[in-house]
C-alpha cells in the first residue's frame, strides 16, 4: 500500500489571522439607480426587467426574474482607465489615440487592463483640516489645502498608494442636479493638485464628486486639467462619484483599500464599488 499525504498550501498567515480576527468593510460605493445624479457627458443609467416572476412556471412551481441595464461606464462609482483621456491626440505613453480606438474599442489601455487593487488607502479630509463642513461650491483644493490636510492628520502618502480626497460635496448626493453642480460649480482638485498628487506617485486617486477635479461656475467639463495631468501624462487612475462621508465619520484616516473593476474590453472605464477594510 502506498502512503499519500495532503499538503494544504494557505497564504500569509498573519494575514488570514488578521481577517479572522474581523475587519471593518467600509462601503465607498453610490447606490444605481433612474434618476441618480451622474455627469451629463455620459449615456443615462437605465434599468427594465426583461423577465418577471411569472413570465413562465417551471413544472416544480419555480420562476426566475433578470433585467437588462443600459449605462455608460462613467457613471455612478466608477474607475477611469488610462484609455479615458488624451491629450494632444495620445494616450499614456505617448499611445496615439486615434489608432487604440479603431474598430470601436480600445486595444490599448482598455478598463480591462486595470488590475484588481488591494493597497494601502490614505483618506485626506479637507473641510475638516480647514474646519468646514463641507467646501464650497466650485472650490479649487490647493497644494497648501493638501499640505495642510496631511499635516493636520498626520498622514503619510508613500508610493504606490490610493489618495481619497474628500470635499464634503457627497452630502448632496441626494439632492440629485444640486450633486452635479451644473451651474453652482463642484469643488475639486486644482491643476496643481494634481501634479502633488502625481510627486507622491500614487496608484490611484479619487473623490466625492463626478469630476474629481474642480469645476468652476457655469463651465462645466470644458476644461479637465487634473485629468491630463493624472491620467495622460503620469498614468494614474481617477475614481469619482466616491461616498467618503462614512469612512471621515470614523476618523480613520489610513486603511486597506479593495477595489475590483469590471473587465470591459476596451472600455475607457468601468463601474466598481471600493471598500475601505478597518480594524473592528
Amino acid at each position: 500500500m502506498t502512503n499519500t499525504s495532503t499538503t494544504t498550501t494557505t497564504t500569509s498567515g498573519s494575514l488570514l489571522d488578521a481577517v479572522r480576527r474581523g475587519v471593518r468593510a467600509v462601503d465607498l460605493g453610490r447606490p444605481m439607480f433612474l434618476g441618480m445624479p451622474q455627469s451629463p457627458n455620459h449615456a443615462t443609467y437605465r434599468m427594465a426587467l426583461t423577465r418577471r416572476h411569472g413570465d413562465m412556471v417551471r413544472a416544480d412551481g419555480g420562476s426566475a426574474a433578470a433585467e437588462m441595464l443600459v449605462t455608460g461606464c462613467h457613471v455612478g462609482t466608477h474607475i477611469d482607465a488610462l484609455s479615458h483621456v488624451s491629450h494632444c491626440g495620445m494616450l499614456h505613453g505617448e499611445v496615439d489615440a486615434a489608432e487604440a480606438q479603431m474598430g470601436g474599442a480600445f486595444s490599448e489601455h482598455g478598463a480591462e487592463t486595470i488590475e484588481p487593487m488591494v493597497r494601502p488607502g490614505v483618506l485626506l479630509d479637507v473641510p475638516a483640516a480647514l474646519g468646514v463642513d463641507r467646501l464650497d461650491d466650485g472650490y479649487e483644493i490647493t497644494t497648501d489645502d493638501l499640505d495642510a490636510t496631511v499635516a493636520a492628520q498626520g498622514s503619510s502618502i508613500d508610493a504606490g498608494d490610493v489618495v481619497l480626497i474628500r470635499s464634503g460635496w457627497g452630502q448632496r448626493w441626494d439632492e440629485g442636479d444640486a450633486y452635479v453642480g451644473r451651474d453652482s460649480g463642484v469643488p475639486g482638485v486644482s491643476e496643481a493638485g494634481a501634479h502633488w498628487l502625481a510627486d507622491k506617485q500614487c496608484h490611484a486617486v479619487g473623490a466625492d464628486t463626478i469630476a474629481f477635479e474642480c469645476l468652476k461656475p457655469g463651465a462645466g467639463h470644458a476644461l479637465l486639467p487634473a485629468h491630463r495631468v493624472l491620467l495622460v501624462e503620469n498614468g494614474i487612475y481617477i475614481i469619482e462619484t466616491l461616498d467618503l462621508e462614512g469612512l471621515a465619520a470614523t476618523g480613520v484616516h489610513e486603511f486597506v483599500f479593495v477595489l475590483s473593476p469590471l473587465k470591459i474590453v476596451g472600455g475607457t472605464g468601468s463601474p466598481v464599488r471600493p471598500v475601505a477594510v478597518l480594524e473592528p
